[in-house]
């Protein structure tokens, strides 16, 4: 019955409404209807089951390392996809976004500054001028849930390795300030682009119930980054070489998750003729 509903929607929504908008918002209402419906269905709590999921993730992240000279405090936030076998491996694929305001770079734009430390706009008063770090990585990873603590097979102690490819750099913005030397291509020489790749440990619980969508994990996160420099001059330390050598950047914290395992309904154990 809810398949008919949702179809007779999604007929509705091509043939009334030409909004583009309207139609991706439509169907991603839809998406989320079918996979809270599918996440409702009842498990056989006595085995583990082997289903494909999909969720989101945040984390709260202290920097060590290279990347400590750069920044403090970073969140992450991602979404991930993958499949918990019956034997309780997990296989997945996850993309995190990374932002925070907490700068420490030395001697940043110290090259616009006047005596009195102000960046001025073309009005010729003080600019407003506000820091921040932004990256994302994209991972493959493989895990295992471990029988401890565990209110059914689904459920305990999870351990996770992951690799991928990283990317992060600075974000400079004006507001309603009008500073040519930071607007356009300008920016690449105070960015401080870097890229490389990473690897990442999680140890954490991992939660899965009989029925309904309270699916969550939550542990410890520890990411090594392996980067180089991506910009050849830096326009603040024009006298200065561009370091091109590896950066060993740490992340590490805390990382919750809320998972949506796409269970299939188990069958009725009586029928009608």
């Amino acid at each position: 019955m809810i398949s008919i509903v949702l179809f007779k929607f999604v007929q509705y929504i091509f043939k009334m409404e030409k909004n583009k908008l309207f139609r991706v918002k439509g169907i991603t209402f839809i998406f989320c209807v079918f996979i809270v419906f599918t996440s409702l269905a009842q498990r056989d709590a006595t085995k583990a089951i082997g289903t494909p999921y999909v969720g989101v993730q945040y984390g709260l992240n202290w920097t060590g390392g290279d990347l400590a000279d750069r920044y403090g405090l970073t969140n992450a936030l991602g979404s991930h996809a993958g499949y918990k076998t019956k034997g309780n491996w997990i296989y997945g694929v996850d993309g995190n976004f990374f932002f925070g305001n907490d700068v420490k770079i030395d001697g940043l734009l110290q090259n616009l500054r006047d005596a009195n430390d102000h960046i001025m706009n073309t009005s010729g008063t003080p600019a407003i001028v506000l820091f921040f770090n932004r990256g994302f990585n994209v991972n493959l990873s493989v895990g295992k849930i471990l029988p401890v603590f565990n209110p059914n097979p689904n459920s305990g102690l999870m351990i996770k390795v992951s690799a991928g490819y990283l990317w992060h750099k600075l974000r400079i913005e004006t507001q309603e300030d009008e500073v040519p030397q930071l607007e356009g291509e300008y920016l690449k020489g105070y960015d401080r682009l870097t890229i490389g790749v990473n690897t990442s440990q999680f140890l954490g619980y991992n939660y899965m119930a009989d029925r309904g969508i309270l699916n969550f994990y939550a542990g410890v996160y520890f990411q090594q980054g392996f980067t180089r420099n991506q910009r050849e001059l830096f326009w603040d330390h024009p006298n200065e070489k561009v370091d091109k050598d590896l950066r060993i950047e740490h992340l590490f914290g805390f990382r919750v998750g809320w998972l949506i395992p796409i269970y299939k309904r188990q069958p009725k154990e009586y029928y009608f003729n």
